[in-house]
């Protein structure tokens, strides 16, 4: 497939996941502007960052110390990490809604209403989910206009960059997400695959509504990647280790087309991480010579 029809096929999809950006808890609840007063409380960095964007004020906020949360909430109530927010935090800052990533709702629903709270879950899984989450976001809590704002933005930029690889082949890529000591594949469900498939590359596992796959690595090698792409969960420094002995010291990688050609790479962890960020650009700047030569 040409990088130009693919492009003009994934602008049209654009339009229609802007249809289906945050999914609430509590859908009773959507209808109607919450209006700008409301008591929100973001519980992942990439939630905090969509929030700041749109001037949203928040009384409970997530901790990290691996993503920087924004200025603006710097005297805010922490709550816990992204995957496992502190509950009796949360209770006590007697939210309207709370704020999470959609990847995370099957874990965080039941706990959520465990303490009658009402929660909002963002599609986050590509960049095209993220600003329609912002668009619902905007219309329900009255920043419409800066949530226009920032479409118009993603608009411009898209338009732009479909250009730049205009005519050129998909080159077929084999996504790898890393924690220490394991791996697994990542689709173009995930973030990661869904910035390859943005940037024009076509995921070697296609077929599936999962965003992650247990793959054994002869069926990695039959589907006959020509890039490897390898990504870390969490623990960046470690699973850049792992994966640098795993390819040494299991011979079947060596029966790799992309390895043989030297096209495996690790992916910067603050850039490809688990839920779509602003920083988007810089990731399919990062990508770019990966997918089509030049320098690295």
């Amino acid at each position: 497939m040409k990088l130009k029809k693919f492009l003009a096929l994934g602008l049209a999809a654009v339009l229609a996941v802007l249809l289906t950006g945050c999914v609430n808890q509590y859908p009773q609840e959507t209808n109607g502007t919450a209006g700008g007063s409301a008591r929100l409380v973001a519980t992942s960095p990439a939630v905090a960052d969509i929030c700041d964007r749109l001037e949203l004020d928040l009384v409970g906020v997530a901790s990290s110390t691996l993503s920087t949360i924004p200025e603006r909430y710097k005297e805010t109530t922490q709550v816990g990490v992204a995957m496992s927010p502190d509950l009796e935090i949360l209770k006590s800052l007697d939210p309207d809604y709370v704020l999470s990533p959609g990847s995370l709702q099957n874990d965080l629903q039941p706990k959520y209403a465990s303490i009658n709270v009402n929660a909002i879950f963002l599609n986050l899984k590509s960049v095209e989910g993220m600003y329609a989450s912002i668009d619902d976001l905007g219309k329900k809590f009255n920043r419409e206009t800066q949530a226009q704002a920032l479409i118009s933005e993603f608009n411009a930029f898209m338009q732009e960059y479909k250009k730049k690889n205009e005519g050129r082949e998909s080159p077929r890529v084999l996504v790898l997400m890393g924690l220490p000591g394991s791996y697994i594949v990542a689709t173009e469900n995930s973030y990661v695959g869904s910035l390859v498939k943005l940037a024009g590359g076509v995921n070697v596992y296609q077929g599936t509504d999962q965003e992650f796959l247990n793959a054994n690595t002869e069926d990695m090698r039959v589907k006959d990647p020509d890039i490897i792409l390898r990504a870390a969960h969490a623990l960046p420094d470690d699973v850049v280790e792992m994966f640098r002995e795993e390819f040494e010291t299991n011979d079947i990688w060596k029966h790799f087309r992309a390895v043989q050609e030297g096209r495996v790479y690790d992916l910067s962890y603050e850039k490809f991480g688990m839920s779509a960020k602003f920083n988007y650009p810089e990731a399919l700047e990062e990508l770019q010579p990966m997918l089509y030569g030049g320098d690295i």
